[in-house]
């Protein structure tokens, strides 16, 4: 029981970690697009770094309930 509590917290460390760096990434892509020259280019990286964002925000939120879920059954047993 402690070793799969262990591997949840883990996981969920690992998930905002990994969320945050891709969030910092995405950003810095979309500022480095409006460097662009060519339009396709621009038009093209501005919307991918808008998805990565994106995907990163919510990974960045998922692992936020997560951690106030198990934070409330492990550490707060009602």
């Amino acid at each position: 029981r402690r070793s799969m509590i262990l591997f949840q917290w883990l996981r969920e460390i690992l998930i905002g970690v990994l969320s945050a760096f891709f969030l910092v990434w995405g950003i810095s892509l979309l500022i480095s697009a409006y460097g662009m020259n060519n339009p396709v280019e621009f038009v093209m990286v501005f919307f991918a770094s808008n998805f990565i964002v994106l995907i990163s925000g919510t990974g960045i939120l998922y692992a936020a309930f997560r951690f106030w879920r198990l934070w409330k059954e492990t550490l707060r047993p009602s």
